[in-house]
C-alpha cells in the first residue's frame, strides 16, 4: 500500500508542476525566449518526482543498505490506483484515503471516481471544504454543460465559508455565480479572491478581467468614465434553426430549444449558447460572446467552432434519449453569413 501512495504521490507532484509550467512556457513564448528551457523545465517536471520515487525504492529501505540486492516492485499508475480502492474497500473510514483518491482521479481526468471519493470524504467529515470545492468541480466536469448548480453551488458556499482563503472554491463559486446571471455577486466574489495573489501575475490579470466582465455585464464597470467593454462585439454567429417535417409528430408542449457552439478542439463546454422555448421553430438566434457559460470560454476564443442545436425532452443541456438534435458541423468563427441547421435525428 505504501508503494501505491508513491507513485501516486509523484504523479500528482508532476501534474502539479506541469500545471504550473505550461502557462509559464506559453507566457515565455510570446516573449521570444527559447522553447528548449521551458521544454527542459516541463521534463523535469515529470522525471524528478518520479526518479524520487525510485531512489526511494533502490536505496531507501534498510534491506538496500545492508547491502541484499534489491528487486524494485513495478507498479504504474493505474496499479497504484487500483491498490489504493482495494485498501478503502477494506477500511472505508480511512478519510485521507479517499481525498487521496479523489484528487488521483481529478488529476487523470476521470470526474466520476473523483467525485464518488469526495462523497465517501464528506460523509466521513461533513465540514471538509477540499472535499467539497474537489465534489462541486467533478460534478461540473460530468455535466455537458459544465454548470455549477445545486448541491455543488451549496457545496461551494459552505466551502468558502469555512474557509475564506481557499481559492480554488471563490474561483468556482464565482464562476457559478456567473453562470446564473447573477454578475454583481461574481465580482464581489472574485474580489475575495485577489487579495490573495500576486499583484502584477498573471492570474492576478485574469482574475481582474474576470471582474471587469462581471462587472460590465452588471450595468456597472466601478469607475468614473466610460465603460469601453461593450465596444468590441466579437463574433456574432447567425444560426437559422428549422425541424424536419419528419420529426413535427415528436415536437410536445414544454420541449426546450437550445442552439449552441463548441470549440472545435478543446473541452465540451459551450462557448456560446442560447435556450428557447421549441415551439418558436423554426427560428433564428445570433450567437455571441455574451452567451458564454463561463467568463474564460467564449465564442471568441476560438478559431472554430462546431454549431449544433437539440430540442430538450427534460428542459435539460444534457442530451439524452429521445431528443431531437442536428448541425451545421464546424465553421469559422468570423462566419458571417447565416448558418443553416435542420433537426433531423433522435439522439
Amino acid at each position: 500500500m505504501r508503494l501505491a501512495f508513491f507513485v501516486i504521490a509523484a504523479v500528482m507532484v508532476a501534474a502539479a508542476l506541469s500545471a504550473l509550467l505550461l502557462p509559464l512556457m506559453r507566457h515565455g513564448r510570446r516573449q521570444g525566449r527559447s522553447r528548449g528551457v521551458f521544454a527542459l523545465a516541463l521534463g523535469l517536471a515529470f522525471v524528478l518526482p518520479i526518479a524520487a520515487v525510485g531512489l526511494y525504492l533502490a536505496v531507501g529501505t534498510p534491506v538496500a543498505l545492508n547491502g541484499v540486492e534489491h528487486q524494485p516492485q513495478q507498479m504504474n499508475i493505474e496499479q497504484a490506483v487500483g491498490e489504493l480502492k482495494t485498501h478503502l474497500a477494506q477500511q472505508p473510514d480511512d478519510l485521507q484515503g479517499w481525498m487521496l483518491l479523489g484528487q488521483t482521479s481529478s488529476v487523470m481526468h476521470r470526474p466520476a471516481d473523483a467525485r464518488d471519493a469526495y462523497d465517501h470524504a464528506l460523509r466521513l467529515d461533513a465540514d471538509n471544504s477540499v472535499a467539497m470545492v474537489g465534489w462541486a468541480e467533478a460534478d461540473s466536469l460530468l455535466r455537458e454543460d459544465h454548470r455549477i448548480e445545486g448541491r455543488a453551488a451549496e457545496l461551494l458556499q459552505r466551502a468558502v465559508k469555512l474557509d475564506p482563503q481557499s481559492q480554488r472554491g471563490l474561483w468556482l463559486l464565482g464562476i457559478s455565480q456567473f453562470q446564473h446571471d447573477q454578475y454583481a455577486e461574481a465580482a464581489a466574489t472574485w474580489r475575495q479572491l485577489q487579495p490573495q495573489l500576486e499583484p502584477g501575475s498573471s492570474v492576478a490579470k485574469a482574475v481582474a478581467e474576470q471582474i471587469s466582465v462581471a462587472d460590465a455585464r452588471a450595468g456597472h464597470d466601478g469607475k468614473t468614465e466610460p465603460s469601453t467593454d461593450a465596444a468590441p462585439q466579437g463574433p456574432a454567429l447567425q444560426v437559422q434553426v428549422n425541424l424536419s417535417p419528419a420529426l413535427k409528430g415528436k415536437l410536445a408542449p414544454g420541449d426546450t430549444l437550445f442552439v449552441y457552439a463548441r470549440a472545435e478542439q478543446g473541452p465540451p463546454m459551450p462557448l456560446a449558447v442560447a435556450r428557447l422555448d421549441a415551439t418558436a421553430l423554426p427560428a433564428t438566434v445570433t450567437l455571441t460572446d455574451a452567451m458564454g457559460m463561463t467568463p474564460q470560454f467564449k465564442l471568441s476564443s476560438a478559431p472554430r467552432v462546431f454549431v449544433g442545436a437539440r430540442i430538450s425532452k427534460s428542459g435539460q443541456a444534457i442530451a439524452q434519449a429521445g431528443d431531437l438534435e442536428g448541425d451545421a458541423g464546424v465553421v469559422d468563427v468570423n462566419t458571417h453569413s447565416p448558418i443553416k441547421i435542420t433537426i433531423d435525428k433522435v439522439h
